[in-house]
């Protein structure tokens, strides 16, 4: 754990997975279909990781492709004003599009519609990610989402195999998403796979006992990948988290808050986390502040726009001094 630590420290991520575009709805407690007012920003779940960590002061290049239109050029812009380096996105032309995603703000039967058809993020292909730099990175992050499909599969395991030679770690955001996979039994088995291949694995309960084949068994999925040197974070929503090392199996509490919409914890979670093992906080205390990051981005409309800054996240560990453990 300690060499892996030592690597994030150097504060620069190679991040591997979707960009796309969101429409939320702006009005706290109105359904969508409701909504006369919906607001645009940056979405897709690594492309909301990378603009976190960048807020909170690390760097990321994001390797993904989006579509020749106007909102694989909105996706490419957003990222930019985040600050998040683009030189690894692909732009493609023909018949793929751009993921879109259409959520609420409201608790109440939420809803998240998302347009995933031919998604121009599944086209990376080995070619795009042998053209990364990985010496000039610290770590490289993948969500499970890049395994769902073809070229997108392949190419993001060849990445791995990169990073391993140029001897930097590999961190999985497990990221399950059914409606993405051709069947359950191709997740498990390629999740699974990328599990045993990287050095830092997140996820939550219910998708550790999905890799697990048993829901009822994603703890002893968690300590089993934890046994053979890796350091495994089981999420477990309002209960916490358990983070598992070789040495060390430690729990840690919640912040809670006046949660407006449940999507986009993760994605924070992951950037709060990083962005603190970076500055040189320890395990605990990273986990803690990765959901004190999740807290502040479901008390907010939108997701990227949502993610804490270094001062935001201060302020509000401040006014909330007990942390749940």
């Amino acid at each position: 754990m300690n060499e892996l630590f030592e690597a994030i420290k150097g504060k620069k991520f190679a991040v591997f997975g979707r960009a796309g575009i969101d429409l939320f709805c702006d009005e706290v407690g109105v359904k969508s279909e409701n909504s006369q007012i919906f607001r645009s920003d940056l979405g897709g779940s690594s492309a909301n990781i990378c603009a976190g960590l960048v807020k909170l002061g690390s760097q990321a290049s994001l390797i993904t492709s989006v579509s020749d239109d106007a909102i694989g050029r909105f996706a490419l812009n957003r990222l930019r004003d985040y600050g998040v380096d683009t030189k690894y996105v692909k732009t493609i032309s023909g018949e793929c599009r751009t993921s879109l995603a259409i959520y609420e703000s409201t608790l109440d039967n939420f809803q998240n519609v998302i347009y995933r058809n031919n998604a121009a993020d599944f086209q990376v292909e080995i070619a795009d990610v042998d053209l990364v730099h990985y010496n000039n990175y610290s770590a490289i992050i993948t969500a499970g989402t890049v395994f769902a499909s073809e070229p997108s599969r392949a190419s993001t395991f060849h990445a791995i195999e990169n990073a391993h030679q140029a001897g930097i770690p590999v961190i999985f955001d497990i990221d399950y998403r059914p409606y993405s996979w051709p069947s359950a039994e191709i997740a498990s088995d390629v999740l699974s796979k990328a599990g045993m291949s990287s050095d830092l694995i997140v996820g939550n309960d219910e998708e550790f006992g999905f890799m697990a084949g048993d829901y009822g068994k994603g703890l002893d999925k968690a300590k089993e990948l934890a046994s053979l040197g890796k350091t495994v974070i089981y999420k477990m929503g309002e209960k916490g988290a358990i983070s598992l090392t070789l040495e060390n199996e430690i729990k840690t509490g919640i912040y809670p808050t006046a949660a407006i919409k449940p999507v986009g914890a993760g994605d924070s979670f992951m950037a709060g986390l990083l962005a603190s093992i970076a500055d040189g906080f320890n395990l605990k205390e990273s986990v803690l502040r990765g959901s004190a990051c999740a807290a502040i981005v479901v008390s907010r409309p939108g997701c990227a726009g949502a993610m804490p800054t270094i001062d935001e996240l201060g302020v509000f560990l401040k006014n909330h001094p007990s942390k749940a453990t």
